[in-house]
């Protein structure tokens, strides 16, 4: 019975903790990329077109970095919650376009 106590635990792979410095790190670039967006905006000089554009873009990439290391979409086992959130923003982005196409054409 000992045997199988020992090969049964040796089989088992230890669970990896993240250290507090990932969560630094991570509050640290979020920090950083909402202070590039108000410095945009505050700056003025730069054309219209291209804040929104950028403020999008900055979004984009802080949505999915709070998505991989806030809400650990990046560790096993998240597979089923990335494909429902893909196909949240794909029937969104599908909405958005439908009302935008019905209201301008």
């Amino acid at each position: 019975m000992s045997n199988q106590h020992q090969s049964s635990s040796a089989g088992n792979h230890r669970h990896r903790l993240e250290g507090p410095r990932n969560h630094y790190i991570s509050y640290i670039v979020s920090i950083v990329l909402t202070m590039l967006a108000f410095a945009v905006v505050l700056y003025g000089g730069l054309d219209r077109t291209f804040i929104i554009f950028f403020l999008v873009g900055l979004a984009v990439v802080q949505v999915i970095f709070q998505l991989a290391y806030w809400m650990h979409m990046k560790d096993r086992g998240h597979f089923f919650p990335i494909i429902g959130l893909a196909f949240g923003t794909f029937v969104a982005l599908t909405a958005v376009a439908a009302g935008v196409y019905w209201l301008w054409w």
